[in-house]
């Protein structure tokens, strides 16, 4: 399932081939820049880079005897490299590989996601212009409020998603830092410029100061923010999910031909991509709550955080990406229902008019206590044994001592509500057209 919505860039990323990769990466670019400076002879440095590999399936062999992952890492690519591999890790320390390497793959990650973000965001756009001028109730506390248009909803979540594009520029930027410092980070074996050096080599900024690890408050923040965009996906797909429900039905997610619903009930329609969407959110802020337990570490470092991160680095990249591409399918092809957004309208008899005729009122001059007591007197009795609103106003001499039926008219013109809709996408989109 999770394959249809993910890009397959982001599963190659977290496989072991790639992870490895990476290490060999940081590894190799520390050799290079230590022979440019003359401490690898030149004959060593053209083998290490010529014959340095891997193997997955022999780091594994070696790791079950060794019980550190890093040294089965080290210990294979020596196989390939020969007596030059003396060179390599040389004045390293594990973390030192780990911690940039893993920046990298978080960094590439975070570039996928932004890209994953885009589409979702042409998508939004896409919709509040096709959809700017179609008026449906607003509800404020599940109930019926004042008219807004389906196109205000997709522009307030893509307003939301530019504000996460946001956040995720700079969480990706506080991530994308290395450390190449050494055991407890004090370059007692490895010198400062070595670290600037192979961090420019690699895209990184090096870190102004660590222990033997990168702090962790970064990786907090970013997991956080992946978090927080997924609480954006899971807002979108619970709207959705209630406008689905039968007594509403204004949209509902695409239902293929031969899509079954229900195993008892045939005639079911669920909402299940975004129950979906809801359910994984979940997770992503359960991660976020984890990468804040990695910022407290003993003293330089322990490995409680290690543990932590194999498994939230992958998940909650992959799912996000998974998430986002899916609610983009979900919304591009919504289906939508004008005909009942217009018969939920007319539901509660007019309404949603209380409040013009409430400020109607105060400005022929009641105080706003008395005008809203003869406003909702008058909504109560709708509420209560039906009919409109406006009839009811028209029924009642105080509120016709102070407002014409031609002013009452005037109040009732559902065009009100929307007009300044034009001003908001301008807003939004910076003038931008569909």
């Amino acid at each position: 399932m999770i394959e249809r919505y993910t890009r397959p860039e982001m599963g190659r990323l977290w496989t072991l081939e790639n992870k490895y990769r990476k290490w060999l990466q940081v590894e190799l670019a520390v050799c290079e820049y230590r022979a440019e400076k003359g401490e690898i002879p030149e004959k060593d440095w053209l083998l290490i880079k010529e014959r340095a590999n891997f193997d997955v399936k022999r780091i594994d062999e070696i790791e079950k005897e060794t019980k550190h992952d890093v040294i089965a890492f080290l210990t294979n690519v020596s196989e390939y490299v020969g007596p030059p591999a003396r060179f390599i890790h040389e004045g390293l320390t594990s973390s030192d590989v780990l911690d940039t390497a893993f920046a990298l793959l978080l960094t590439e990650a975070s570039d996928i996601l932004l890209k994953d973000i885009d589409r979702l965001m042409e998508i939004l756009k896409k919709q509040a212009f096709l959809y700017k001028d179609q008026i449906m109730i607003g509800r404020s506390h599940g109930v019926h409020a004042e008219p807004i248009t389906l196109g205000l909803k997709f522009a307030l979540w893509y307003a939301e998603m530019e504000r996460n594009r946001k956040r995720l520029e700079k969480a990706k930027e506080n991530i994308r830092v290395g450390k190449i410092s050494g055991a407890v980070g004090t370059f007692a074996n490895i010198s400062p410029e070595i670290e600037e050096a192979v961090c420019e080599k690699l895209g990184l900024k090096p870190d102004p100061i660590s222990t033997q690890v990168v702090q962790r408050d970064r990786h907090a923040e970013y997991f956080t923010t992946l978090a927080i965009i997924g609480c954006t996906i899971e807002k979108i797909a619970v709207e959705i999910r209630h406008l689905q429900r039968t007594e509403v039905r204004e949209a509902e997610e695409y239902f293929s031909s031969g899509q079954k619903g229900s195993s008892a009930m045939p005639h079911k329609r669920n909402p299940i991509g975004s129950e979906n969407l809801s359910g994984l959110a979940r997770i992503l802020r359960a991660n976020a709550i984890a990468a804040m337990e990695n910022v407290a570490l003993w003293h330089e470092r322990d490995i409680s955080h290690s543990s932590v991160e194999r498994i939230i680095g992958p998940d909650s990249t992959i799912l996000l990406d998974y998430m986002l591409n899916r609610l983009s399918n979900i919304l591009e092809n919504l289906t939508v229902y004008p005909q009942n957004m217009e018969r939920n309208l007319s539901l509660t008899g007019g309404l949603f008019f209380s409040q013009r005729v409430l400020l109607a009122l105060i400005q022929k001059g009641l105080s706003r206590e008395e005008a809203y007591t003869m406003v909702q007197r008058n909504a109560m009795k709708v509420w209560t044994n039906g009919g409109h609103l406006k009839d009811r106003l028209q029924e009642d001499p105080e509120i016709t001592r102070y407002l014409s039926s031609e002013e009452l008219d005037t109040l009732f013109d559902i065009s009100y509500y929307v007009r300044h809709v034009d001003t908001i996408f301008r807003r939004v989109f910076k003038n931008a057209t569909p």
